[in-house]
């Protein structure tokens, strides 16, 4: 009974210490912002007050910020997954971009059948995903490729094949923006707390996140995973078959990444638009580091992010700082979260627990 107790009481503290150390990240990612307006700006405290009180100064502000964090939570969903095993998808901007693509063109052929049209979509934006992620992780399997590389490099190719057939062949010809036809209305996502664009892709986002976390924690083959994912000789050694899980799991992460988009076009964009993602499969990968890789802390990893780039929209259009302020900031996440000081100061800490 003690020894559990003890057991109990580590693993508390374990987590006390690493909330302590993403409060610590948010707390200098935030005094650099502080920093930046009292030197960029001319009206310093007017650009903080848009900074942090814009996003939440009014429904559509705080729905819009709520609505771009939808994609961030299935890219860390996907980064999160993929590295529980073990795996490196570096290929969420094209995986993203790609499904959304496909969903809408099969949104457009598919309209005369309603609801089952829709979901057929999605799958299938799914599924495009799944497929470019599975891509790199077969060749892993095949011929012990690292995966990092080919699914960047996979990505790249994808996000300028997919601008040639936006801009070329699949191009609306009666709007002035280069994307594709709008879908129509009857596939699109109910909206909630209008005006803002923030639809019901958010619950769908919000199940993900728990079908992942009891995927992960409560089923035979997330433990498999799992334990791939820390120790692979071990676990092939322990009878797992090391295929399944080079292969599974990466192509898990691109289908979350595939989701993200094609939601993203059912919900906010309707169309799928030149570009419209650039930026996305990275953050999710930002976000993923953020909440270390658990499916739990990735909504509220994603919100954060959310919050800086609606914070910095908002100070832009009241002040005098431009949108980049949160490239910066975002910088600052990226490197705290990677820094080896402070993983090497927190793992101190759990020792001495």
């Amino acid at each position: 009974m003690d020894n559990r107790l003890e057991r109990r009481h580590a693993r508390t503290m374990r987590i006390m210490l690493g909330s302590v150390g993403m409060l610590t990240i948010i707390g200098i990612s935030l005094a650099v912002l502080v920093a930046l307006a009292l030197l960029l700006s001319k009206t310093p405290w007017k650009t903080l007050r848009y900074f942090f009180i814009g996003p939440m100064q009014n429904t559509y502000y705080f729905g819009n910020m709520l609505n771009s964090a939808i994609p961030l939570i299935f890219g860390g969903l996907g980064v999160s997954l993929a590295m529980r095993a073990g795996s490196f998808n570096l290929g969420g901007e094209g995986q993203l971009y790609g499904g959304s693509f496909v969903a809408t063109i099969c949104a457009l052929f598919l309209a005369p059948l309603g609801f089952f049209g829709a979901v057929v979509a999605l799958v299938a934006g799914a599924f495009t995903g799944a497929s470019l992620a599975g891509i790199s992780g077969v060749l892993r399997m095949k011929w012990k490729t690292n995966e990092l590389i080919t699914s960047f490099l996979l990505s790249n190719a994808v996000v300028l094949v997919v601008n040639y057939l936006i801009a070329g062949p699949f191009m609306d010809p009666n709007t002035n923006l280069i994307a594709t036809r709008t879908i129509p209305e009857s596939f699109r996502l109910a909206r909630i707390l209008e005006p803002s664009n923030l639809s019901s892709a958010l619950f769908i986002a919000i199940v993900a996140v728990m079908v992942i976390h009891f995927y992960l924690y409560k089923t035979k083959h997330g433990y498999e995973l799992r334990m791939y994912g820390l120790n692979s000789n071990f676990a092939t050694y322990g009878g797992i078959d090391p295929r399944r899980y080079q292969v599974i799991p990466i192509m898990l992460s691109g289908a979350l990444y595939g989701l993200g988009g094609s939601l993203a076009i059912f919900g906010t964009y309707y169309a799928c638009m030149k570009e419209f993602s650039a930026g996305m499969g990275w953050n999710g990968l930002a976000v993923a580091l953020i909440a270390k890789f658990k499916p739990a802390a990735v909504i509220p990893a994603a919100l954060f992010f959310a919050y800086i780039e609606s914070g910095a929209r908002s100070a832009m259009l009241h002040s005098d700082v431009t949108y980049e302020i949160s490239s910066i900031v975002q910088s600052v996440v990226f490197f705290l979260v990677t820094s080896t000081v402070l993983q090497q100061i927190g793992a101190t800490r759990r020792r001495s627990v």
